[in-house]
């Protein structure tokens, strides 16, 4: 039997490689070598991105959140313990939102967070 060669999957494999390194700088996205470190490089940053994207934002709800409370002469402490002892379960991005699109629906729960602070102190 006559000897099989690579030739069509080698093809295939670069084409693939080079295929995800479309866009890259210079020889990073024609070379295959540099390519494939490249893709690879890409992809541990992408990794760590997604988490560091999901970091970035609750830590921005915090910010916007803090701001809020202290336009109404709160803090954003004492703000999250009266919503806890209230039994409101809202998260931080549903809270930011409140705070900027409906500021009298975030003056309400600041009624309620400072009232159920009050009513029950150090429980947790």
């Amino acid at each position: 039997m006559p000897r099989v060669r690579n030739g069509a999957a080698r093809n295939k494999s670069r084409k693939r490689i080079l295929r995800e390194a479309r866009g890259y700088y210079g020889a990073r996205s024609r070379h295959r070598k540099l390519a494939k470190q490249q893709v690879i490089r890409s992809g541990v940053y992408a990794y760590r991105d997604r988490r560091n994207f999901k970091r970035d934002m609750r830590a921005l709800w915090i910010t916007r959140i803090t701001a809020a409370c202290k336009m109404r002469g709160t803090r954003y402490s004492a703000f999250m313990n009266g919503l806890k002892h209230a039994g409101i379960l809202l998260n931080r991005k549903m809270l930011s939102q409140i705070a900027i699109e409906e500021p009298g629906a975030f003056d309400q729960l600041v009624e309620i967070a400072a009232k159920a602070s009050t009513a029950s102190p150090n429980k947790a």
